[in-house]
């Protein structure tokens, strides 16, 4: 597989999108580079692996740049352009790359973006330097909360919907992903565990964070005169009987997601609106907080997948988790079958998740006697607390495979063991 040739050039590494909000944008934006074992073949001397491909983009960069400083170097800029573009993907046609234009004259162009560099294609950095990750959001969210928790001091990139993420690490934009999969009082995201199933991305961590709602709107607005408040539909439905007993009489209007939210009231000037979401978020847009905790329930937690392109390794001198998928072709009848295994074997399953078979949603049953019986068809999303380093886990799956006709785990990771209590604020 050949390696995704560069469109423009990358200024920053935080995926921005506008209004209306898509994929494509993320793709415009950044120079993604997805490599694989296959090797490729490319002409004109560049290099036959992804080495070679960094240090050709390096030594061009480092010309081009040159360039920039008036180092008079008049004679290698065209050439090695025209050496890449004819070595990109092993095609001949040009490719922009936003390099500095020579004139007939000699004279370099003033450049109007910073130059390609070697950090532009450049993997997961390496230890000691600042982690890119994912989240679905915009600043100020709880997913970014997360992300900060996971990793601490790392680069938040926010997404506009959970795919974008998943896509982000796929493509090295993002070293990691964060992502929200259940929350202790609105249950499961659904979405997120389809994603997991479709994408390859491997879970190396969780996280759990409380989760900490406020009444937010703009400064000087007073409850009695809101009409409406908005925010994600997990959030209005976990602070219902709270604004019930504040006595605001209001709309109720679900956005995607609470910081999200608190960015609309604050671009738009809406004094009749309030959202809710984090302190976080009221400091971001210049809002005030009108309410603070109002989330029904103080045992309010979001758990949390740190999401990467490679698994980690498994170990044994610490509490780990491990979450699979699996399926059968002759329906849910195995499902007993497969949680005998891990009784038998004395391993705690913490979560077990039914999701439809989208591959074959409904199994037919003929009967001549009273006719076809229509089935529904599921994957099975299982955590349970072991580690694949120990032997009792490796034998409990090797049992689960002779049941199910597929079987995929998704990750085996340390467990959040960081000390809880209730919510009290951010």
């Amino acid at each position: 597989m050949q390696a995704v040739s560069p469109t423009q050039n990358l200024n920053s590494s935080v995926i921005r999108p506008s209004k209306p909000r898509r994929f494509h944008q993320l793709t415009r934006s950044f120079i993604c580079c997805v490599y694989h074992n296959d090797s490729v073949q490319f002409p004109n001397g560049v290099g036959l692996n992804r080495a070679d491909w960094q240090s050709s983009c390096a030594i061009l960069s480092s010309k081009v740049f040159s360039q920039d400083q008036g180092s008079g170097d008049k004679s290698t800029a065209p050439s090695n352009s025209d050496h890449l573009a004819a070595a990109v993907n092993g095609h001949k046609t040009s490719i922009d790359l936003n390099l500095v234009p020579i004139e007939k004259n000699n004279k370099p162009q003033p450049p109007t973006q910073k130059p390609l560099t070697i950090t532009d294609l450049s993997p997961a950095p390496m230890h000691g330097s600042q982690l890119r990750v994912a989240y679905q959001g915009v600043p100020g969210a709880y997913s970014e909360a997360a992300a900060g928790k996971a990793y601490p001091n790392c680069e938040a990139i926010p997404c506009d919907q959970f795919e974008v993420a998943f896509q982000a690490v796929e493509l090295w934009i993002a070293d990691r992903a964060v992502l929200p999969v259940e929350n202790s009082l609105g249950g499961s995201i659904h979405r997120n565990y389809d994603l997991l199933l479709r994408h390859r991305l491997h879970i190396v961590g969780e996280v759990q964070l409380p989760v900490h709602h406020c009444l937010l709107a703009l400064p000087g607005v007073r409850k009695e005169y809101l009409a409406r408040v908005i925010s994600h539909p997990q959030a209005l439905s976990q602070c219902e009987h709270t604004l019930t007993k504040l006595g605001l009489n209001v709309t109720r209007e679900a956005v995607d997601d609470t910081a999200g939210a608190a960015e609309y009231i604050a671009a738009n000037n809406l004094r009749d609106t309030a959202a809710i979401a984090s302190a976080r978020a009221a400091e971001l847009y210049g809002l005030q907080i009108l309410a603070d905790g109002i989330q029904d329930d103080s045992s309010n937690v979001t758990r949390f997948v740190m999401l990467a392109r490679e698994p980690i390794i498994p170990r044994t001198d610490r509490p780990f988790k491990t979450s699979i998928v699996f399926a059968h072709d002759k329906g849910t009848s195995v499902l007993f079958k497969v949680l005998s295994a891990f009784a038998f074997r004395n391993i705690s399953l913490t979560k077990i998740e039914s999701r439809p078979h989208r591959n074959r949603p409904i199994r037919l049953v003929d009967d001549a006697n009273v006719g076809t019986a229509k089935h529904f068809e599921y994957m099975f999303y299982v955590d349970f607390e072991a580690s694949m380093a120990e032997v009792r886990a490796q034998n409990a799956l090797a049992e689960v495979q002779e049941f199910t006709s597929f079987l995929r785990v998704l990750g085996s990771y340390p467990m959040d063991m960081t000390p809880w209590c209730p919510s009290s604020g951010d």
